[in-house]
């Protein structure tokens, strides 16, 4: 039986607070910076985390505090804000990676899992110089796009879409259609170089 609105929102709002995540409403943007407590021990944050960077050895597994919410198998980070619902669009600007992926995923996903491979996370991969969507670790190409320093994403909740945005021409390349069941976060993963994120911004007009 399908519940209330109210009651599922509730519901939401608990298992997001539950795993430590910050919940996002509002009408503007989501605000968010990187979670280090998720980040792969190969990855390192930079610029008041909401920069990430990809090394090849990355920190010793020892030395990096123990955490259940730790990506243990794949060089994968998460946004510190889930979102229940509305419209957000953030950016990335992508430095020296020819190997990528940025989306969305549930907050509770696997942490022996890697964005894309899993059916509870939604994503936008970029590999030998190409596009793709990734869900459940298929892929479908993305024609018509080369590798820009910055793009733009956007999640609309309710209309269940997830979006890559050409953000010198503002205009949306590709939508994945995704299927939501509650809280999500920004959430990437990277095999070389940097991406920096720039979130808390408006919706671009036209989109």
């Amino acid at each position: 039986m399908a519940l209330p609105f109210a009651r599922s929102l509730r519901l939401c709002r608990w298992g997001a607070k539950r795993l430590g995540v910050a919940v996002t409403e509002v009408r503007r943007g989501v605000s968010f910076k990187l979670e280090e407590k998720t980040a792969h021990s190969s990855l390192a944050l930079f610029r008041g985390d909401t920069g990430v960077k990809y090394g090849l050895v990355g920190l010793e597994p020892t030395k990096v505090a123990l955490n259940v919410e730790r990506f243990r198998e794949w060089a994968v980070v998460l946004a510190d804000t889930a979102v229940t619902s509305g419209r957000h669009y953030w950016e990335v600007t992508v430095k020296r990676s020819q190997q990528f992926r940025i989306g969305v995923a549930d907050v509770d996903m696997s942490r022996d899992s890697c964005i894309g491979v899993d059916d509870r996370s939604w994503v936008f991969s970029y590999a030998q110089r190409k596009w793709h969507t990734m869900l459940a670790n298929e892929k479908a190409p993305i024609e018509g796009i080369g590798q820009p320093e910055k793009v733009g994403l956007l999640l609309e909740y309710e209309a269940q879409k997830l979006s890559l945005v050409d953000v010198g021409q503002v205009f949306v390349i590709h939508t994945l259609q995704t299927d939501f069941r509650g809280p999500v976060v920004p959430a990437f993963a990277l095999w070389d170089g940097e991406l920096l994120t720039h979130s808390g911004l408006e919706v671009p007009k036209g989109l």
